[in-house]
Protein backbone atom coordinates (compact mmCIF):
# COMPACT_ATOMS: atom_id res chain seq x y z
CA UNK A 1 0.00 0.00 0.00
CA UNK A 2 2.90 2.36 0.71
CA UNK A 3 4.05 1.82 -2.87
CA UNK A 4 1.06 3.82 -4.11
CA UNK A 5 3.32 6.76 -4.88
CA UNK A 6 3.06 9.19 -7.81
CA UNK A 7 6.50 10.64 -7.12
CA UNK A 8 8.27 13.10 -4.81
CA UNK A 9 6.58 16.23 -6.15
CA UNK A 10 3.06 14.84 -5.92
CA UNK A 11 0.81 16.02 -3.05
CA UNK A 12 -0.46 12.49 -2.24
CA UNK A 13 2.34 11.17 -0.05
CA UNK A 14 2.30 7.58 1.24
CA UNK A 15 4.19 8.85 4.28
CA UNK A 16 0.86 10.04 5.70
CA UNK A 17 -0.36 6.43 5.91
CA UNK A 18 2.87 5.22 7.50
CA UNK A 19 2.65 7.94 10.16
CA UNK A 20 -1.01 7.26 10.84
CA UNK A 21 -0.34 3.55 11.39
CA UNK A 22 2.64 4.31 13.65
CA UNK A 23 0.58 6.76 15.70
CA UNK A 24 -2.32 4.33 15.97
CA UNK A 25 -0.09 1.51 17.16
CA UNK A 26 1.47 3.82 19.74
CA UNK A 27 -1.91 4.90 21.10
CA UNK A 28 -4.18 1.88 20.64
CA UNK A 29 -2.48 -1.23 19.25
CA UNK A 30 -4.99 -3.07 17.07
CA UNK A 31 -4.90 -6.31 15.18
CA UNK A 32 -3.96 -5.64 11.57
CA UNK A 33 -4.87 -8.15 8.88
CA UNK A 34 -2.76 -8.43 5.74
CA UNK A 35 -5.39 -8.64 2.97
CA UNK A 36 -2.87 -9.59 0.29
CA UNK A 37 -3.32 -8.21 -3.21
CA UNK A 38 -5.72 -10.71 -4.76
CA UNK A 39 -8.35 -8.07 -5.48
CA UNK A 40 -8.73 -8.15 -9.26
CA UNK A 41 -12.15 -9.79 -9.12
CA UNK A 42 -13.31 -7.22 -6.59
CA UNK A 43 -11.96 -4.39 -8.75
CA UNK A 44 -13.95 -5.82 -11.67
CA UNK A 45 -17.13 -5.40 -9.64
CA UNK A 46 -17.00 -1.67 -10.45
CA UNK A 47 -14.39 -1.17 -13.21
CA UNK A 48 -14.35 -2.01 -16.90
CA UNK A 49 -12.04 -4.99 -17.65
CA UNK A 50 -10.33 -3.11 -20.49
CA UNK A 51 -9.48 -0.24 -18.14
CA UNK A 52 -8.03 -2.65 -15.58
CA UNK A 53 -5.88 -4.19 -18.34
CA UNK A 54 -4.64 -0.72 -19.35
CA UNK A 55 -3.64 -0.02 -15.72
CA UNK A 56 -1.78 -3.33 -15.65
CA UNK A 57 0.03 -2.60 -18.91
CA UNK A 58 1.12 0.89 -17.89
CA UNK A 59 2.18 -0.44 -14.50
CA UNK A 60 4.44 -2.96 -16.26
CA UNK A 61 6.09 -0.26 -18.37
CA UNK A 62 4.33 -1.05 -21.65
CA UNK A 63 4.14 1.75 -24.20
CA UNK A 64 0.56 2.51 -25.19
CA UNK A 65 -0.80 5.11 -27.63
CA UNK A 66 -0.99 8.56 -26.03
CA UNK A 67 -4.66 8.88 -26.93
CA UNK A 68 -5.44 5.64 -25.09
CA UNK A 69 -3.41 6.72 -22.06
CA UNK A 70 -5.20 10.07 -21.86
CA UNK A 71 -8.59 8.46 -22.49
CA UNK A 72 -8.16 6.48 -19.28
CA UNK A 73 -7.03 9.43 -17.20
CA UNK A 74 -3.25 8.94 -17.12
CA UNK A 75 -0.43 11.19 -18.25
CA UNK A 76 -1.62 14.25 -16.32
CA UNK A 77 0.06 15.87 -13.31
CA UNK A 78 -2.72 14.44 -11.13
CA UNK A 79 -2.39 10.86 -12.35
CA UNK A 80 1.02 10.15 -13.87
CA UNK A 81 1.44 6.45 -14.62
CA UNK A 82 4.13 4.76 -12.55
CA UNK A 83 5.73 1.34 -12.48
CA UNK A 84 3.99 -0.89 -9.94
CA UNK A 85 0.78 1.14 -9.76
CA UNK A 86 -1.36 -1.87 -10.60
CA UNK A 87 -0.05 -3.90 -7.66
CA UNK A 88 -0.23 -0.91 -5.30
CA UNK A 89 -3.80 -0.20 -6.39
CA UNK A 90 -4.75 -3.85 -5.88
CA UNK A 91 -3.23 -3.63 -2.39
CA UNK A 92 -5.36 -0.74 -1.14
CA UNK A 93 -8.40 -2.17 -2.93
CA UNK A 94 -7.82 -5.50 -1.18
CA UNK A 95 -7.70 -3.74 2.17
CA UNK A 96 -11.05 -2.06 1.65
CA UNK A 97 -12.59 -5.22 0.15
CA UNK A 98 -11.43 -7.26 3.15
CA UNK A 99 -12.98 -4.72 5.52
CA UNK A 100 -16.24 -4.94 3.56
CA UNK A 101 -16.18 -8.74 3.67
CA UNK A 102 -15.71 -8.61 7.44
CA UNK A 103 -18.76 -6.37 7.82
CA UNK A 104 -20.75 -8.43 5.33
CA UNK A 105 -20.07 -11.49 7.52
CA UNK A 106 -21.22 -9.79 10.71
CA UNK A 107 -18.50 -7.48 12.06
CA UNK A 108 -19.91 -4.16 13.31
CA UNK A 109 -16.88 -2.17 12.13
CA UNK A 110 -13.81 -2.61 9.93
CA UNK A 111 -11.21 -0.23 8.48
CA UNK A 112 -9.39 0.05 5.17
CA UNK A 113 -7.33 3.12 5.99
CA UNK A 114 -5.22 3.10 2.80
CA UNK A 115 -8.38 3.37 0.71
CA UNK A 116 -11.00 6.04 0.18
CA UNK A 117 -9.95 6.81 -3.39
CA UNK A 118 -13.33 8.13 -4.44
CA UNK A 119 -12.63 9.93 -7.74
CA UNK A 120 -11.89 6.92 -9.97
CA UNK A 121 -14.56 6.26 -12.59
CA UNK A 122 -15.51 2.98 -14.20
CA UNK A 123 -13.01 3.41 -17.04
CA UNK A 124 -10.87 6.35 -15.97
CA UNK A 125 -8.39 7.38 -13.29
CA UNK A 126 -9.02 10.79 -11.78
CA UNK A 127 -7.93 12.98 -8.89
CA UNK A 128 -5.07 10.74 -7.65
CA UNK A 129 -7.41 7.71 -7.73
CA UNK A 130 -6.93 4.62 -9.91
CA UNK A 131 -9.38 2.07 -8.48
CA UNK A 132 -12.52 3.18 -6.65
CA UNK A 133 -12.34 1.12 -3.47
CA UNK A 134 -15.33 2.74 -1.69
CA UNK A 135 -17.47 1.59 -4.62
CA UNK A 136 -16.03 -1.91 -4.19
CA UNK A 137 -17.05 -1.84 -0.52
CA UNK A 138 -20.59 -0.83 -1.44
CA UNK A 139 -20.83 -3.65 -3.98
CA UNK A 140 -19.67 -6.19 -1.39
CA UNK A 141 -22.07 -4.93 1.27
CA UNK A 142 -24.98 -5.06 -1.15
CA UNK A 143 -24.59 -8.85 -1.20
CA UNK A 144 -26.06 -8.86 2.31
CA UNK A 145 -27.68 -5.48 2.94
CA UNK A 146 -30.62 -4.19 0.94
CA UNK A 147 -29.90 -0.52 1.70
CA UNK A 148 -26.35 0.81 1.87
CA UNK A 149 -25.30 4.44 2.37
CA UNK A 150 -22.04 6.08 1.39
CA UNK A 151 -20.98 9.11 3.46
CA UNK A 152 -18.09 11.25 2.19
CA UNK A 153 -16.56 13.96 4.42
CA UNK A 154 -13.61 14.70 2.14
CA UNK A 155 -13.25 18.34 1.01
CA UNK A 156 -13.66 17.12 -2.58
CA UNK A 157 -16.92 15.80 -3.99
CA UNK A 158 -17.04 11.98 -4.07
CA UNK A 159 -17.87 12.00 -7.77
CA UNK A 160 -16.62 8.57 -8.79
CA UNK A 161 -18.74 6.78 -6.21
CA UNK A 162 -21.76 8.95 -6.97
CA UNK A 163 -21.77 8.24 -10.69
CA UNK A 164 -21.32 4.49 -10.21
CA UNK A 165 -24.50 4.29 -8.12
CA UNK A 166 -26.30 7.37 -9.41
CA UNK A 167 -29.62 5.72 -10.26
CA UNK A 168 -29.47 2.81 -7.82
CA UNK A 169 -32.40 3.04 -5.37
CA UNK A 170 -30.60 0.70 -2.94
CA UNK A 171 -27.52 2.94 -2.50
CA UNK A 172 -27.62 6.45 -1.02
CA UNK A 173 -24.49 8.48 -1.77
CA UNK A 174 -23.94 11.53 0.45
CA UNK A 175 -21.11 14.03 0.08
CA UNK A 176 -20.37 17.26 1.98
CA UNK A 177 -17.63 19.19 0.23
CA UNK A 178 -16.28 22.49 -0.97
CA UNK A 179 -18.29 23.87 -3.86
CA UNK A 180 -17.25 22.95 -7.39
CA UNK A 181 -17.03 26.67 -8.09
CA UNK A 182 -13.69 26.74 -6.31
CA UNK A 183 -12.45 23.15 -6.18
CA UNK A 184 -11.94 19.97 -8.20
CA UNK A 185 -13.86 18.05 -9.53
CA UNK A 186 -16.37 20.86 -10.18
CA UNK A 187 -19.31 18.55 -9.51
CA UNK A 188 -21.47 17.71 -6.50
CA UNK A 189 -24.26 20.21 -7.00
CA UNK A 190 -27.54 20.05 -5.10
CA UNK A 191 -29.46 19.16 -8.25
CA UNK A 192 -27.40 15.98 -8.80
CA UNK A 193 -30.00 13.68 -7.26
CA UNK A 194 -30.26 10.67 -9.58
CA UNK A 195 -33.57 9.30 -10.80
CA UNK A 196 -34.32 7.70 -7.43
CA UNK A 197 -33.23 10.75 -5.39
CA UNK A 198 -30.50 8.69 -3.76
CA UNK A 199 -27.68 11.13 -4.45
CA UNK A 200 -27.37 13.88 -1.83
CA UNK A 201 -24.81 16.67 -2.09
CA UNK A 202 -24.02 19.48 0.36
CA UNK A 203 -21.68 21.92 -1.44
CA UNK A 204 -20.25 24.66 0.78
CA UNK A 205 -18.49 27.87 -0.12
CA UNK A 206 -14.77 28.31 0.47
CA UNK A 207 -13.84 29.59 3.96
CA UNK A 208 -16.82 27.85 5.57
CA UNK A 209 -15.85 27.28 9.21
CA UNK A 210 -16.19 24.03 11.11
CA UNK A 211 -19.25 25.02 13.13
CA UNK A 212 -21.16 25.83 9.94
CA UNK A 213 -19.81 22.69 8.22
CA UNK A 214 -21.02 20.53 11.12
CA UNK A 215 -24.44 22.22 11.15
CA UNK A 216 -24.77 21.55 7.41
CA UNK A 217 -23.67 17.95 7.99
CA UNK A 218 -26.47 17.47 10.52
CA UNK A 219 -29.11 19.21 8.42
CA UNK A 220 -28.11 17.58 5.14
CA UNK A 221 -26.19 14.31 5.49
CA UNK A 222 -27.67 13.14 8.79
CA UNK A 223 -31.18 14.07 7.69
CA UNK A 224 -30.70 12.02 4.50
CA UNK A 225 -29.53 9.00 6.50
CA UNK A 226 -32.50 9.29 8.85
CA UNK A 227 -34.83 9.27 5.83
CA UNK A 228 -33.12 6.44 3.94
CA UNK A 229 -32.41 4.25 7.00
CA UNK A 230 -29.45 2.29 5.62
CA UNK A 231 -28.55 -1.10 7.00
CA UNK A 232 -24.81 -0.45 6.57
CA UNK A 233 -22.59 2.57 5.85
CA UNK A 234 -19.35 3.11 3.97
CA UNK A 235 -17.63 6.14 5.53
CA UNK A 236 -14.96 7.96 3.53
CA UNK A 237 -12.76 9.92 5.96
CA UNK A 238 -10.85 12.43 3.86
CA UNK A 239 -9.20 14.92 6.22
CA UNK A 240 -8.64 17.71 3.70
CA UNK A 241 -11.56 19.83 4.90
CA UNK A 242 -9.17 20.86 7.69
CA UNK A 243 -8.14 24.51 7.74
CA UNK A 244 -4.44 23.63 7.34
CA UNK A 245 -4.84 21.42 4.28
CA UNK A 246 -3.05 22.88 1.24
CA UNK A 247 -5.52 21.60 -1.41
CA UNK A 248 -8.83 22.76 0.06
CA UNK A 249 -10.27 26.07 1.23
CA UNK A 250 -12.63 25.10 4.05
CA UNK A 251 -11.84 26.02 7.66
CA UNK A 252 -12.86 22.88 9.55
CA UNK A 253 -11.11 21.93 12.80
CA UNK A 254 -10.49 18.46 14.18
CA UNK A 255 -13.24 18.52 16.81
CA UNK A 256 -16.05 19.36 14.38
CA UNK A 257 -14.74 16.74 11.94
CA UNK A 258 -14.54 14.09 14.67
CA UNK A 259 -18.07 15.04 15.75
CA UNK A 260 -19.34 14.14 12.28
CA UNK A 261 -17.59 10.76 12.59
CA UNK A 262 -19.24 10.26 15.98
CA UNK A 263 -22.66 11.03 14.52
CA UNK A 264 -22.14 8.32 11.90
CA UNK A 265 -21.06 5.88 14.64
CA UNK A 266 -24.12 6.71 16.70
CA UNK A 267 -26.41 5.96 13.78
CA UNK A 268 -25.95 2.39 14.98
CA UNK A 269 -25.40 0.33 11.83
CA UNK A 270 -22.31 -1.60 10.64
CA UNK A 271 -19.59 0.61 9.16
CA UNK A 272 -16.76 0.15 6.68
CA UNK A 273 -14.44 3.12 7.27
CA UNK A 274 -11.83 4.09 4.69
CA UNK A 275 -9.28 6.87 4.39
CA UNK A 276 -9.33 9.46 1.64
CA UNK A 277 -7.76 12.84 0.94
CA UNK A 278 -5.50 14.80 3.25
CA UNK A 279 -2.25 16.49 2.30
CA UNK A 280 -0.86 18.04 5.48
CA UNK A 281 1.33 15.56 7.34
CA UNK A 282 0.63 17.26 10.67
CA UNK A 283 -3.13 16.77 10.40
CA UNK A 284 -3.77 13.47 8.59
CA UNK A 285 -2.27 11.07 11.19
CA UNK A 286 -3.97 12.61 14.22
CA UNK A 287 -7.31 13.05 12.45
CA UNK A 288 -7.38 9.47 11.19
CA UNK A 289 -6.33 8.01 14.53
CA UNK A 290 -8.88 10.20 16.33
CA UNK A 291 -11.56 9.00 13.90
CA UNK A 292 -10.64 5.36 14.50
CA UNK A 293 -10.79 5.86 18.27
CA UNK A 294 -14.12 7.65 17.90
CA UNK A 295 -15.61 4.82 15.85
CA UNK A 296 -14.35 2.34 18.45
CA UNK A 297 -15.98 4.36 21.23
CA UNK A 298 -12.66 5.13 22.89
CA UNK A 299 -11.40 8.51 24.12
CA UNK A 300 -8.98 10.60 22.11
CA UNK A 301 -5.90 11.44 24.19
CA UNK A 302 -4.64 14.99 24.41
CA UNK A 303 -0.93 14.26 24.16
CA UNK A 304 1.02 12.46 21.46
CA UNK A 305 3.02 9.42 22.70
CA UNK A 306 6.69 10.09 23.38
CA UNK A 307 7.85 7.52 20.82
CA UNK A 308 6.44 9.62 17.95
CA UNK A 309 9.30 11.73 16.48
CA UNK A 310 9.12 15.42 17.38
CA UNK A 311 9.94 16.37 13.80
CA UNK A 312 6.53 15.06 12.73
CA UNK A 313 5.06 18.22 14.25
CA UNK A 314 2.29 16.53 16.26
CA UNK A 315 2.28 18.31 19.65
CA UNK A 316 -1.33 17.29 20.38
CA UNK A 317 -4.27 15.46 18.85
CA UNK A 318 -6.28 18.66 19.10
CA UNK A 319 -5.78 21.90 17.19
CA UNK A 320 -3.68 24.58 18.80
CA UNK A 321 -5.90 27.38 17.52
CA UNK A 322 -9.54 27.65 16.55
CA UNK A 323 -10.27 27.94 12.85
CA UNK A 324 -12.84 30.69 13.36
CA UNK A 325 -16.60 30.41 13.50
CA UNK A 326 -19.74 31.52 11.73
CA UNK A 327 -18.22 32.10 8.31
CA UNK A 328 -20.44 31.40 5.27
CA UNK A 329 -23.46 30.60 7.44
CA UNK A 330 -25.93 32.35 5.14
CA UNK A 331 -24.69 30.48 2.08
CA UNK A 332 -24.87 27.16 3.94
CA UNK A 333 -28.42 27.92 5.07
CA UNK A 334 -29.40 28.66 1.48
CA UNK A 335 -27.94 25.32 0.36
CA UNK A 336 -29.87 23.43 3.02
CA UNK A 337 -33.05 25.22 1.95
CA UNK A 338 -32.44 23.95 -1.59
CA UNK A 339 -31.97 20.44 -0.22
CA UNK A 340 -35.19 20.22 1.79
CA UNK A 341 -37.47 19.17 -1.10
CA UNK A 342 -34.84 16.64 -2.18
CA UNK A 343 -34.64 15.20 1.33
CA UNK A 344 -38.41 14.75 1.24
CA UNK A 345 -38.09 12.59 -1.90
CA UNK A 346 -35.43 10.18 -0.62
CA UNK A 347 -36.99 6.71 -0.74
CA UNK A 348 -38.01 5.45 2.70
CA UNK A 349 -37.77 1.77 3.67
Amino acid sequence: MLDYDFGPGHPLKPERLRRAIALLQAVEPLDVTDPGMDARNDVLRVHDPHYVDVVHALSSGDRLPDTLVRQHGFGSLDNPAFIGMYEASLAYSAGTARAAYEVREGAPLAFGLAGGLHHAHRSKASGFCIFDDPAIAIAVLRERFDRVAYVDIDVHHGDGVQWMFYDDPHVLTCSIHESGRSLFPSTGWVEETGEAFTSLNVPLERDTTGDVWLWAFREGILAALEAFRPEAIVLQMGTDAHVLDPLGHLRVGVEDWWCAVRLIRDFGVPIVAVGGGGYNLTTVPRMWVGAILTLLGRPIPTTIPDEIPAEWGLPSFFDREAAGEGLRREEAEATIQELRPILARIPRP
